[in-house]
């Protein structure tokens, strides 16, 4: 009877030992949330990380528009890193490597590159005409960078800041705050299709611009940057204003 007895319940047991990798509430292969550091997908890195300023297809967003063929064509490899490790000081793009106090790991960001280039480069973007290099060779001057923006710029984005143009205000103290020299610079040169902002060629009429001409202008509009970015600007009609009650002032004494 013992005997019956104990192979009866090592009977009872064999359907346990078989069904033991599939016991309730056991977790299955497959379904268990990846650590952070682990996710290489690129849409899903894109996603999380960039569409947010960019736009969901890398256009049509508030920042840089990345699925332009030129931008993909201007920028290398190495410079297109570099700034999504360590973001563009001077403008609100972040860093995003770990080292930088961000949260991606070097094979995510290497990630995003390579997904970027498979998505949205393309061959001969420029139409077999060489655009000016993505960084400047020596420092622009000025003065000879407002000029530039009377024949370039002007006639789209207007003569000043309280005249601005159908394209709106380059000359806007808010939007220097945002931005640098060298978005500037790729912006002219790479242009942005998704808002109809024209390349290098197509800024003045009947020809390209130059590399110094985009050099030049690009530094003359960093002059215009303000000082304190987010601080009131004086306008015409309060400096005139003080001005009078000023000489006022002074009459009564």
């Amino acid at each position: 009877m013992r005997r019956m007895s104990t192979l009866a319940g090592l009977s009872a047991l064999v359907p346990l030992a078989l069904a033991g990798c599939n016991l309730p509430g056991k977790p299955q292969a497959g379904p268990e949330v990846p650590r952070p550091e682990e996710v290489l997908a690129f849409k899903t890195l894109y996603g999380a990380n960039c569409a947010g300023c960019h736009g969901e297809s890398g256009q049509d967003g508030a920042a840089m528009d990345l699925a332009n063929a030129e931008y993909q064509a201007l920028i290398d490899d190495r410079s297109l890193r570099e700034v999504i490790r360590k973001g563009e000081k001077g403008t609100l793009m972040p860093a995003f490597a770990q080292e930088n106090g961000g949260m991606l790991t070097d094979a995510q960001i290497d990630a995003l590159v390579q997904g970027m280039r498979g998505s949205w480069r393309k061959q001969d973007a420029s139409g077999g005409e060489a655009p000016p290099p993505y960084k400047a060779s020596h420092a622009g001057d000025a003065l000879k960078g407002q000029a530039v923006y009377a024949i370039a710029c002007a006639r789209c984005h207007g003569t000043s800041a309280q005249r601005p143009g159908k394209a709106g205000s380059i000359l806007d103290g808010s939007f220097l705050a945002l931005i640098n020299e060298q978005t500037l610079r790729t912006t002219m040169i790479a242009g942005r299709p998704d808002i109809g902002e024209p390349d290098w060629r197509g800024h003045i009429p009947g020809r390209s611009m130059t590399d110094d001409e985009i050099t030049n202008l690009s530094a003359w509009l960093m002059t215009q940057r303000p000082v304190n970015p987010g601080q009131p600007y004086p306008s015409v009609s309060t400096t005139t204003e003080t001005s009078a009650e000023k000489q006022a002032l002074a009459a009564r004494r």
